[in-house]
């Protein structure tokens, strides 16, 4: 699995399987948000089978399937407080990067834009075409 690291207790991967669900509990993780629509999937992938295997392991699990359509104020907020939890939380789709946009949106006017690029930058995600919305975002 190829985990990575956005804030202390958020992290964000590209699509996992079941058979990953002990590996991420023993990781440390306490809850799973799929943010990956199920038509982008086969049946062995899609959120019906991987939740199944991560509370057999004992996770908390989530679903907030986005695409660009869903990238909304109000799902960013629902992604923020799905992300709170009593532990390290991680976030899946097909790359991080729906992951990583959402937790992007949601600090615009709480973080500099700066420190939010340069924060997706370090987890391996170049978010730079974000700057112009972010910025608005921050102005309003």
């Amino acid at each position: 699995m190829d985990m990575r690291q956005i804030t202390p207790t958020y992290f964000v991967s590209p699509q996992i399987s079941p058979e990953d669900a002990q590996a991420i509990k023993d990781a440390g993780f306490v809850r799973v948000i799929c943010n990956r629509p199920d038509a982008e999937n086969p049946p062995e992938l899609q959120a019906n089978a991987i939740g199944e295997a991560l509370r057999a392991a004992g996770l908390e699990f989530e679903i907030l399937p986005l695409t660009h359509q869903t990238m909304t104020s109000e799902n960013s907020e629902l992604q923020t407080k799905l992300a709170q939890a009593d532990g390290p939380v991680l976030a899946y789709c097909a790359s991080g990067t729906r992951c990583t946009v959402i937790w992007a949106l949601a600090q615009a006017g709480k973080l500099p834009v700066d420190d939010i690029l340069d924060t997706a930058a370090q987890a391996g995600y170049d978010l730079a075409g974000m700057r112009p919305t972010l910025e608005a975002m921050a102005q309003q």
